[in-house]
């Protein structure tokens, strides 16, 4: 999958407070279906849909422990998510640096109609 396709539905996981909640909840380390669905008044299927949009995003996992399907946090995909933010900041940041510093010195402007 494109990065660009795969960063759409990270950021579309990541829009929905219950599944920030469940990435939060594994952040602390894997849980099976019924743990993460304690703190939340919703079905298990209703829960189950959340862990497949999380899935399909790449943010989480799931594992094989006996007869659960335990679920872990992908860390790495947090922090190229991460990365794509941090790459937006610093080019904002760059841009605002470079307007400042026309506004501050005005006489460093080129005049109109030249180049």
């Amino acid at each position: 999958m494109a990065m660009q396709d795969l960063l759409s539905l990270r950021l579309s996981a990541l829009a929905d407070p219950t599944r920030r909640a469940i990435l939060a909840r594994l952040a602390r380390g894997e849980a099976t279906v019924s743990e993460l669905r304690q703190p939340f008044p919703l079905s298990q299927p209703a829960i189950s849909k959340h862990l497949k949009v999380l899935e399909t995003a790449g943010l989480i996992e799931s594992g094989q422990a006996a007869q659960t399907r335990p679920r872990r946090l992908r860390r790495e995909a947090l922090e190229e998510t991460g990365a794509w933010f941090a790459q937006m900041r610093a080019m904002w940041s760059d841009s605002l640096d470079r307007l400042e510093e026309l506004l501050a010195h005005p006489e460093d402007r080129p005049e109109k109609g030249t180049t």
